[in-house]
């Protein structure tokens, strides 16, 4: 790993802003508010300093999540992110777990089983410019979507919704077992793949009618120690 002192000033800048941001809101900065922040008008000047830091050990990176920036070494003279902001909150419904890994049981309906007092604040922008109502939380058992920057523990917040494309990372209800579980998304002929983001696991293949689609991933929330 490069020592912080031997990375750029660009890069030191970038480094400290992001941690800044995400000790500040709880949730990683845009391509564009980190370019903003540091004068950099082109964003492939910016995706290249960030690929930079992900070599040098300090960030981690995935295009198949909003705003898909992951700080994981601390630098000099910035507090690391240990909670969400104080500042403007929306409560979203956690409605359970889901697997990363092997399906797991719930005990109903994963986007309609709701301890009206089981709720979580979550920062506006990580519903991007869906209301609260339109939107539920799970959180994450399992390391099968690893590669995809979602980790045991975090909670990742859906939007409500049963259809999806190929390539998004949903919610999947496996109705005939009454598992559910958090995959890639792809139609192959008559079957549905539903694909991990970890070598160590197998793609799913599953019949349509098995198959019910319970919500798109829209973000994810970690708590920084």
């Amino acid at each position: 790993m490069k020592e912080f002192r031997n990375l750029s000033a660009r890069q030191q800048r970038m480094l400290r802003f992001m941690t800044a941001f995400v000790r500040d809101n709880g949730y990683p900065p845009s391509i564009r508010e980190i370019g903003d922040e540091c004068h950099i008008g082109s964003t492939s000047v910016v995706n290249y300093n960030l690929n930079k830091l992900v070599a040098a050990g300090y960030i981690e990176r995935s295009d198949r999540v909003s705003r898909g920036l992951r700080i994981v070494r601390s630098i000099p003279g910035v507090a690391s992110a240990s909670a969400l902001a104080s500042g403007q909150q929306l409560q979203v419904a956690l409605v359970g777990r889901i697997a990363a890994g092997e399906p797991i049981s719930l005990p109903d309906d994963i986007a309609h089983h709701i301890d009206e007092d089981d709720y979580i604040s979550v920062p506006p922008a990580l519903l991007g410019k869906f209301d609260a109502s339109e939107v539920f939380a799970l959180a994450v058992r399992g390391d099968s979507m690893i590669d995809a920057m979602i980790q045991h523990g975090d909670i990742v917040i859906l939007r409500r919704q049963n259809t999806a494309d190929n390539g998004d990372m949903v919610a999947a209800w496996l109705k005939e077992d009454s598992e559910t579980t958090l995959k890639h998304f792809y139609r192959r002929g008559d079957m549905i793949e539903l694909q991990p983001a970890n070598p160590a696991y197998q793609p799913l293949q599953v019949l349509p009618d098995n198959c019910e689609i319970k919500g798109k991933v829209l973000s994810v929330m970690r708590t920084y120690a």
